[in-house]
């Protein structure tokens, strides 16, 4: 199909500049952390403060039939729909989130969670890139196809404030909009990561997650480690012998059968490619102290590691006292936050019963063990492109960043997707985003690099272009 099209990337640069990133300063601004960091979300007022922010920028936008209201329901957290009526029947649904990370570490000096900077091309801040950005890049994408006179599908946007929580509210709300949302035809994902800034980056597969509180008790007080060393259990040891049912301490591989998979011969070309991309991976962990080494020195690997491979990471303790304050005590209990990652096609119930029943049983020393089981969810694997859309977004790539698209499996994961998959299986799916090397969208020193927010918007704008033109190509 050859693209009936040619998107002004000049309106979209100046919305970007004139009105999307002054919205998005104030939004970085607001500290309004997911439920899950914040479970006095709804008393402090934050996460409604996001949503009316957002919800008054898109009414202001110069969009033809638009509309837009915050859907609330009690004890969840509100969600934003628009909608702008089309020129074509059919559907297409564009997805983002806008609840937060928590601060996470420590920032630099002259930058802040909550305190937006704006410095060689980039906006810093907590949620800008992570996920602020995308309900800007659908609404000037729209935008800009109207301001051409280019046809496009109604648009149905909906902007989660839960996803950071595993999307819990979610499926309410799906539920509760359906009859509204219809059945798309194409879903457009913005919450996705890029390898690099330099092309389209689509992302293929997500891994999904199982989180959880690992609780280790052994008396009913501290005692004093002179007396109690070398007799009473230690929890820490414990707690040490318990992973490593799990998890070879060595090689960070996890040693249960039943969250290992055949990783597909597709992915392993993908991962090939993507290394042939962005080259050597030690040089895009530029937060790696001097000497450190990543787990593996083929980069092929580390790809298939972080896409198709599951890994467990420590991201919380509680029974550990600071340093500063730590006496010569044997500790009575210790409780650490696991984070599973597991690949894109276990199902997270079944791991997650399988990680639980490992843990708990027949605990040494007879030690009081438990494994509380908290957000869960499960990967997605994305159907192939249609010919259409894979001529679209290489045309997009091309056009906009004059380099082709480039396919990757992500790490990390995006709930709605498998949500989406499982309700739609027709349907088609463009999962991209803005996060890459260094963004680091959950720790300190997130940022959102301007230019390609605005590069993806353009693309945005060709698929979405492309789709309402397909049938008459």
């Amino acid at each position: 199909m050859k693209p009936r099209h040619d998107i002004s990337v000049a309106r979209v640069r100046d919305a970007w500049r004139q009105s999307a990133i002054p919205m998005l300063c104030e939004y970085v601004r607001i500290p309004n952390k997911s439920p899950a960091f914040d479970p006095e979300w709804a008393a402090n007022g934050h996460m409604d403060r996001a949503a009316e922010l957002l919800r008054n920028w898109i009414r202001a936008q110069p969009v033809r039939g638009l509309s837009c209201e915050i859907v609330r329901a009690s004890g969840r957290t509100p969600l934003l729909y628009a909608e702008i009526a089309g020129d074509t029947p059919e559907t297409i649904l564009l997805y983002g989130h806008f609840d937060k990370q928590p601060e996470c570490g420590r920032w630099r000096e002259d930058l802040g969670p909550w305190s937006p900077v704006l410095r060689n091309g980039r906006l810093y801040g907590r949620g800008a890139a992570d996920d602020g950005y995308a309900v800007c890049a659908a609404l000037i994408a729209i935008g800009a196809l109207q301001a051409q006179g280019l046809p496009h599908a109604r648009c149905v946007i909906l902007i989660e404030g839960c996803e950071e929580s595993a999307s819990r509210d979610l499926p309410f709300y799906i539920e509760m909009l359906g009859a509204l949302i219809g059945e798309p035809s194409l879903v457009i994902c913005l919450d996705a990561e890029c390898a690099n800034y330099d092309q389209l980056w689509c992302t293929t597969s997500l891994r999904g997650v199982v989180n959880g509180t690992l609780r280790v008790a052994t008396q009913r007080e501290g005692t004093h480690s002179g007396g109690a060393g070398g007799v009473v259990p230690a929890p820490f040891r414990v707690a040490r012998q318990l992973l490593s049912r799990i998890e070879c301490e060595r090689s960070g591989e996890l040693l249960l059968d039943s969250l290992n998979v055949a990783i597909p011969d597709d992915r392993v070309r993908e991962a090939q490619a993507m290394a042939h991309l962005i080259g050597d991976a030690s040089n895009r962990r530029s937060t790696l102290l001097p000497g450190v080494r990543l787990l593996h020195e083929d980069t092929v690997e580390l790809l298939l590691n972080n896409t198709w491979r599951p890994a467990l990471t420590v991201i919380g303790a509680d029974g550990l006292p600071p340093i500063a304050g730590a006496g010569n005590v044997l500790l009575p209990d210790i409780a650490l936050q696991l984070s599973v990652r597991i690949p894109p096609s276990v199902d997270s119930s079944l791991a997650a019963a399988a990680i639980k029943q490992v843990l708990e049983r027949d605990s040494p020393y007879g030690a009081h063990v438990a494994f509380e089981v908290g957000t869960q969810a499960s990967g997605w694997v994305a159907p192939r492109f249609e010919p259409w859309l894979a001529e679209s977004v290489e045309y997009a790539s091309q056009r906009f960043f004059g380099r082709s698209t480039g396919y990757m499996g992500a790490g990390g994961s995006i709930p709605f997707m498998s949500m989406l998959g499982a309700r739609f299986p027709a349907t088609q799916f463009l999962v991209t985003g803005v996060v890459g090397p260094e963004a680091n969208a959950h720790g300190p020193n997130e940022f959102l690099e301007i230019a390609t927010a605005m590069n993806v918007t353009l693309c945005v704008a060709a698929v979405i272009a492309d789709h309402a033109a397909r049938k008459h190509a």
